[in-house]
């Protein structure tokens, strides 16, 4: 499966931005691992932003410069969102209001803890109708949502912008799922490449004895890139930030998922 990059948007700790994101994994930039930066959601109405979990406000953070970048209308975009934690913030304080004698659970917690909410304030903030996608498969959950996003542009032939977020949940659930660092990244995908194209990816499902996952040269990197599933997704954008004809390898459910990374000039 082919898939046209037009933009990227990236957030966690010490990458605020996909410029700054891509001088780092180039090697121009040394990185320094320091607190992110707190998402701008400016496309999200004033209500709906204070409504809003941390873990929305990641996800559209990195769509809304995805978009920008791609110079895109975000209406015309179909969408996949993909997190293996989605709204575990919520979740715990659902949970704990659940063990109060008043088992009282607030209706917005109710109303934010399906795991499509980030989906849903995407679509509240553009009026987008395309189709849509929310998905989870645990560590494998960036890989699982590009090889969705791809087969989407192979049927269709219509662009898609891939999200994916993910946040430590709160004590006690971190105990049972230990995501240890925040994270966020989003891809703007066509299947025919345009004007603002500058990578093109080919996706190919490989047999599970071939090679391992590709894994980052810098300590702290590969560091970041196994604490949070979202940034599994460093090997693929290192690989398009240095801009040379490359492969990486992602775990796809413990099955080699390969991509062949390449520059664009339209």
């Amino acid at each position: 499966m082919r898939a046209y990059v037009n933009g990227i948007g990236a957030l966690g700790p010490g990458l605020c931005g996909w410029p700054a994101t891509s001088a780092v994994l180039a090697g121009k930039d040394c990185y320094r691992e320091k607190e992110p930066a707190h998402p701008a959601v400016t496309i999200l109405p004033p209500n709906e932003h204070r409504r809003s979990s941390d873990p929305v406000r990641w996800a559209v953070h990195v769509a809304q410069e995805a978009i920008a970048q791609a110079k895109a209308e975000p209406r015309d975009l179909a969408t996949v969102f993909a997190s293996s934690c989605g709204e575990a913030g919520v979740l715990d304080r659902i949970c704990a209001a659940l063990a109060t004698p008043q088992r009282q659970v607030s209706p917005t917690l109710f109303h934010q803890s399906v795991h499509n909410a980030a989906a849903g304030y995407w679509g509240i903030a553009t009026g987008c109708q395309r189709s849509s996608t929310a998905l989870s498969c645990y560590d494998s959950s960036f890989s699982c949502g590009l090889v969705e996003a791809a087969a989407y542009l192979c049927m269709d032939e219509e662009p898609v912008l891939l999200v994916a977020y993910d946040l430590p949940p709160p004590p006690p659930l971190f105990a049972a799922r230990p995501v240890r660092a925040k994270f966020a990244v989003a891809l703007t995908l066509t299947y025919r490449p345009g004007s603002n194209s500058f990578a093109v990816l080919d996706i190919e499902l490989k047999d599970r004895s071939l090679q391992p996952p590709t894994i980052m040269n810098d300590r702290d990197l590969e560091a970041l890139r196994l604490a949070t599933p979202a940034a599994r997704s460093l090997p693929l954008l290192s690989a398009i930030a240095k801009g040379q004809s490359t492969s990486v390898c992602i775990d796809y459910l413990n099955q080699p998922l390969l991509i062949g990374v390449a520059p664009w000039t339209f």
